[in-house]
């Protein structure tokens, strides 16, 4: 399974997102590859992958997916990526 962990520039934001994912993954018992990336790149990287989480102003920047994109609001908060993913997956 691949997730894809997404911000503007793919550089700080979703190396945060990328870390708190696979501690919520790991709370869930969940294995996964959580792949960090900025908006160029997503179309590439994304192009595998069950799930995008990114933030709510970089959906519209996404293009075309089959994968299921996931709006986080605090990419801190590892009990929002927790249910949100066990959601997504579930």
């Amino acid at each position: 399974m691949k997730i894809v962990a997404l911000c503007g520039v793919g550089v700080g934001t979703s190396a945060i997102l990328k870390i708190n994912a696979e501690r919520a993954l790991a709370r869930l018992d969940i294995e996964a590859e959580v792949t960090a990336t900025d908006i160029a790149g997503v179309s590439t990287v994304g192009a595998d992958a069950q799930v995008i989480l990114t933030s709510s102003e970089l959906v519209g920047s996404i293009g075309k997916t089959n994968a299921d994109i996931v709006v986080i609001d605090n990419y801190f908060d590892v009990d929002e990526l927790a249910a949100k993913l066990e959601t997504a997956l579930g």
